[in-house]
């Protein structure tokens, strides 16, 4: 059971980062296996992958002056496009932090942009949290 969960967590704060985590397929996985609530696993995806995304608030707001770094993980084009997307729509843009492609430079460009850690949390929180929801209603009515 633990382990299942540590696996949901880590596969969720992975996909949050700009490397690749799988979180969705963890989460249908151990909904599968049927050895954890899923109240668990949908707290343990959420707060993995609300972590990841801290994560790259945290490079935004502390390390963006290595940006061209090769090892940097944002290129400037999606870096344009999420400053667009903040200029355009303002914070409430974070509540799509869950999407792919898009969703992990906003997360990075609301650090360097400097958007309050509790409004980042708030905004990124209702957006992930909403998707595994989603996720796990698709799951149960497919069951």
């Amino acid at each position: 059971m633990t382990s299942t969960l540590i696996g949901v967590f880590v596969a969720s704060f992975l996909s949050a980062t700009l490397l690749f985590g799988l979180s969705e397929a963890a989460l249908v996985l151990a909904v599968q296996a049927g050895e954890v609530p899923v109240t668990a696993l949908f707290v343990a995806a959420t707060m993995g992958n609300v972590l990841g995304a801290v994560l790259n608030f945290l490079l935004g707001r502390f390390l963006i002056r290595f940006e061209s770094r090769r090892w940097f993980p944002l290129n400037p084009r999606n870096r344009a496009k999420a400053e667009a997307l903040f200029a355009r729509y303002g914070r409430p843009v974070l509540l799509f932090s869950f999407l792919p492609v898009i969703g992990d430079p906003l997360t990075l460009v609301a650090g360097l942009l400097r958007t309050p850690l509790p409004v980042f949390l708030a905004y990124v929180t209702i957006g992930k949290a909403a998707r595994y929801a989603l996720i796990l209603w698709g799951i149960t009515l497919l069951g």
